[in-house]
């Protein structure tokens, strides 16, 4: 009889009504997987997004009918458990952490994954809760800005900049020497502040479109603007990049046709390589360069 672990469980796609824990068989590693004992993981918008299906076209990787995978999740910070035969860099009581944005069933007591999959050894004097946190926002917000061309210097602007990619991005843009504006609310204000950023906007007291000078970007890292208000506050080769589809999906037939009529467009950031995100998250934690 199979070994049983507690888990978050989805049958249907839906809202989180259509979650459950319960029990269910715990992974069975092949020779080339870890066995990880989760200690944090994030409910994050990604796993919203799994969970909603609200872009039908998630069901390509997630199932077409209901979730193919046993339990929602998509990040984790856990020690290793068990390593299958042939796995050569990963033992047994190894702090990993790590991130795959198509769901690894993170939402549970167990989860198993390749040993060369997005996996990393957890950066020394990280807490679990910070490991998990130090991901998901991260792997959008570099996916922004390795969509562009940016020389040190450049004026960003980053909406949303209190978000988890926001605030990622916010780091991102920082280590690269770029001139930072962001707009955050009134809450978010001081601690954004405490990053370094020298102009920021608290988008409920005033019209960031009205307030600042002309930007090389515009990231919309929460999805809630659109290219159409942001265009005026662009130079005239300026880039707008947002993290959603925006309304009836028109930034992906902007980032289409905008090069074509303008000089202003619009790109959109087709996340890739959850792998390269991890490894390169570890290195800029370890040289004191990013906080969750």
């Amino acid at each position: 009889m199979s070994e049983l672990m507690k888990a978050v469980t989805a049958k249907n796609y839906g809202n989180p009504s259509v979650l459950e824990i319960k029990e269910i068989p715990k992974p069975i590693i092949t020779e080339n997987e870890i066995l990880i004992k989760v200690y944090s993981t994030t409910v994050n918008r990604t796993d919203t997004g799994i969970l909603t299906a609200e872009y039908f076209v998630s069901r390509i990787y997630s199932g077409l009918l209901r979730p193919k995978l046993p339990s929602p999740g998509t990040d984790f910070a856990g020690i290793v458990e068990s390593c299958g035969i042939n796995v050569t860099n990963f033992k047994p009581g190894d702090k990993v952490f790590g991130f795959y944005d198509e769901g690894i069933s993170s939402q549970a007591q167990f989860m198993k994954i390749n040993s060369q999959g997005p996996v990393e050894i957890m950066p020394k004097g990280l807490s679990f809760n910070e490991a998990a946190a130090s991901l998901e926002g991260a792997h959008y917000g570099y996916n922004f800005i390795n969509k562009v061309k940016i020389n040190a210097g450049a004026k960003v602007l980053i909406y949303g900049a209190s978000g988890s990619i926001g605030s990622a991005l916010l780091q991102l843009c920082l280590n690269l020497n770029l001139e930072v504006t962001a707009v955050c609310g009134t809450n978010a204000v001081e601690l954004i502040k405490s990053f370094g950023v020298k102009k920021v906007i608290d988008y409920t007291k005033e019209d960031f479109t009205s307030t600042i000078e002309p930007q090389d970007f515009v990231f919309d890292a929460v999805g809630k603007s659109r290219f159409s208000i942001c265009k005026k506050i662009l130079k005239q080769k300026g880039i707008y990049i947002s993290s959603e589809l925006g309304p009836k999906g028109e930034n992906l037939f902007l980032a289409l046709f905008t090069p074509l009529f303008g000089e202003k467009k619009v790109i959109f950031p087709i996340p890739s390589n959850c792998k390269r995100t991890v490894k390169m998250m570890k290195g800029l934690i370890e040289k004191g360069e990013y906080k969750a």
